[in-house]
């Protein structure tokens, strides 16, 4: 990545892993791991006004929709890239956060995942950077 790749392009590689519903997934140790929605979620959505998350010791299944965020364009739903327990909520959101930092102290929610084949349906960083390129395109 350069001073030239738009951010809604940024795509973090070490331990980081993404859905097609441009979620983020970092891995933190062997059974957990962290969730927040993308760069180019963000930029998508607009200035992010409020949202809802999940309390800590709520399980959700894969693809269940765990909260929302409403933006200044529309509200939309954030999916759960792998069934787990939530273990931790960042209650230290803000607005800012979310629209500026999405990827690192605009974080979600961190869960205790189940079911570790499931892992396997998350895109790599280059298979999501090549989504999010098609979905531009498409959009052009």
């Amino acid at each position: 990545m350069n001073e030239e790749t738009p951010r809604r392009l940024i795509v973090f590689q070490d331990n980081y892993y993404y859905t097609s519903t441009h979620e983020w997934i970092c891995m933190d140790d062997k059974n957990s791991i962290t969730i927040g929605i993308t760069y180019y979620a963000q930029d998508s959505l607009g200035e992010i006004v409020s949202w809802k998350l999940p309390q800590k010791g709520q399980f959700f299944e894969k693809s269940q929709a765990f909260g929302w965020v409403e933006s200044n364009k529309s509200v939309n739903d954030i999916y759960m890239p792998v069934s787990g327990e939530v273990v931790e909520v960042n209650y230290s959101l803000t607005p800012s956060l979310i629209s500026d930092k999405p990827m690192d102290e605009g974080w979600l929610i961190r869960v205790e995942f189940s079911k570790e084949s499931e892992l396997a349906s998350l895109l790599t960083p280059s298979a999501y950077r090549k989504l999010i390129e098609d979905e531009i395109k498409s959009l052009e």
